[in-house]
């Protein structure tokens, strides 16, 4: 039975169980930005049932925001567009996140999506003491009440970062990163949220490309692409490429773990299915470079549960294999 929507925190919206993230939209990572491809898969996503998409301001330089904007904007149907803010400072660091600045990066957002609102605004993985930081959920509020933005939201990197967020009353939203081989939310994170009614947006759910079985020894990568230049932290947060997990180590249990349990074929969507069967993920936010993974993402809609068994023996897995290698991290 295919799945249906999913509330999305205090938000109150029903959102899409699987939806859109638009880092790579347009061309692989790394590949330089395609305005027409972009468009074909979000038009794609929208066109299979998707309606809520995250973009950032810097995914290709605001040029994923223009295209998610265009798009949605030829829409009658509602279509929740997430954006988030912050990474465009330089140094980013937690004393640029002024009123001045904050309300700029919203106004060049809202400029970019061609919308007079912005459904959903989150701070992009901003420094840990901006979290707990009142003032700046402030110059949300004040948004909010001019109606710049209806909701406002953290992207964090760390479960300290998520419990964090989930402690501000005004914070609809949580992002963080979340699958088969990065478990850690589920023991404090999901719980934390579900109790403040704070919808969480799962991403990065297949690390990277390891979990859709089609990663292998002999793949190579663009030199602008994350998964060639960013595995040890060179650029950002290491935990953002391959979830964190060495390659090596991630291909060993693809091979002798995942494919012979999930079915190599099936493993991509069998991944997506797994990170909603929690009830505190509202969404889960794949990324997509061709209408055809598009698809392929939106066929974990009509997968079923997984069983007990499977989903004990994932568990299983993580314990013995991964906990070790990137538990303490985030």
């Amino acid at each position: 039975m295919t799945l249906g929507l999913r509330r999305l925190g205090k938000t109150g919206w029903m959102v899409s169980p699987v939806s859109l993230g638009t880092w790579q939209v347009g061309g692989r990572w790394g590949d330089p930005f395609d305005r027409a491809s972009a468009l074909r898969v979000v038009e794609a996503a929208l066109d299979g049932g998707v309606n809520f998409i995250d973009t950032a301001d810097v995914y290709s330089d605001g040029l994923s925001e223009e295209v998610v904007g265009e798009a949605v904007r030829r829409r009658s149907s509602k279509v929740y567009v997430a954006t988030k803010c912050g990474r465009r400072l330089s140094p980013h660091v937690a004393a640029g996140y002024t009123e001045a600045n904050l309300r700029g990066f919203v106004e060049d957002s809202l400029r970019r999506l061609g919308l007079d609102r912005i459904d959903l605004i989150q701070l992009h993985c901003p420094p840990p003491e901006i979290i707990g930081r009142s003032e700046t959920y402030g110059v949300f509020e004040r948004l909010r009440e001019e109606g710049k933005i209806a909701h406002y939201g953290v992207s964090v990197e760390t479960v300290e970062e998520a419990l964090a967020a989930t402690l501000q009353p005004g914070v609809a939203t949580l992002q963080i990163i979340f699958n088969m081989m990065r478990q850690k939310p589920i023991e404090r994170v999901f719980p934390a949220a579900l109790a403040a009614d704070v919808g969480i947006l799962a991403r990065v759910p297949l690390a990277s490309g390891l979990l859709t079985g089609k990663v292998t020894q002999s793949s190579t990568f663009g030199p602008n692409d994350h998964r060639t230049n960013n595995r040890h932290g060179e650029k950002f947060d290491r935990g953002e490429t391959f979830s964190g997990v060495d390659l090596g180590l991630g291909l060993r249990l693809v091979d002798e773990e995942y494919a012979p349990l999930l079915g190599r074929e099936a493993m991509a969507r069998k991944a997506l299915r797994y990170t909603l069967m929690f009830d505190a993920v509202s969404t889960v936010i794949p990324g997509a470079s061709s209408p055809a993974q598009v698809a392929a993402n939106l066929a974990a809609r009509d997968e079923p549960p997984l069983s007990g068994d499977v989903m004990g023996r994932i568990e299983t897995v993580y314990s013995e294999f991964l906990r070790p290698h990137v538990h303490q991290y985030w």
